[in-house]
């Protein structure tokens, strides 16, 4: 399998593409092999907890009442009422912005019922479901784990991309959450690397290298 010091080169190799004007992701590109994604158990929907984080910040939102809504002001990026679920059940097209903007959502569990019946169509469908949380539960140790947090979510497909940091993070910091990814392949399927056809590492805009070794 490839080694720290092989990831840690490729991503040197990525950030000499051409500057932009804005901070680029490094993504992750992973193209699988010898599976028939036609069948439910060879897709991945998983998550993995970045080590160094993803280097920018990750928008959380919560659907929630009382104490919890208004202890959690301060801690999530978007509190939402029972009243303005409804209000989104009435408007798709803004409902599906709530879903574009946010990486994930966690709700109440008493609203849980209610978020399937009316947002179900719209949050199921890209992996958004939220997650239930009691109203007296301290969320921010669950929320702070979540802005290190990337999905593997292949559906249909045997290529997947999800960022694993920044340009302007440390090149072995990099490496580290590369690791955390592909330890996850590794140990998702049965043949471990087998399943591994290639790798690559990228900036948003810029070539693709490839890690030697995978």
């Amino acid at each position: 399998m490839v080694t720290t010091e092989e990831i840690v080169k490729a991503v040197g190799e990525v950030k000499k593409a051409p500057k932009r004007k804005f901070r680029q992701t490094v993504d992750l590109v992973v193209n699988l092999k010898n599976l028939d994604m036609n069948r439910p158990e060879n897709r991945i929907d998983q998550e993995v907890v970045l080590p160094e984080g993803r280097g920018k910040d990750v928008r959380i939102a919560l659907f929630a009442e009382g104490e919890l809504a208004h202890q959690s002001k301060k801690i999530v990026d978007t509190v939402l009422s029972k009243d303005e679920i409804e209000a989104l059940a009435k408007d798709k097209k803004k409902a599906k912005a709530y879903a574009e903007r946010h990486s994930f959502f966690l709700a109440q569990t008493d609203l849980m019922a209610l978020i399937g019946k009316s947002l179900g169509p719209v949050l199921g469908p890209r992996g958004k479901m939220p997650r239930p949380v009691p109203p007296n539960m301290d969320i921010k140790p669950l929320v702070e784990r979540l802005k290190k947090t990337v999905r593997i979510r292949t559906k249909d497909k045997l290529t997947f991309h999800l960022p694993v940091g920044t340009e302007d993070m440390d090149d072995a910091a990099i490496a580290r959450n590369v690791e955390a990814v592909l330890n996850v392949l590794e140990n998702r399927f049965g043949k471990g690397a087998h399943n591994i056809r290639s790798v690559y590492l990228k900036t948003t805009m810029g070539p693709s290298v490839r890690l030697e070794g995978v």
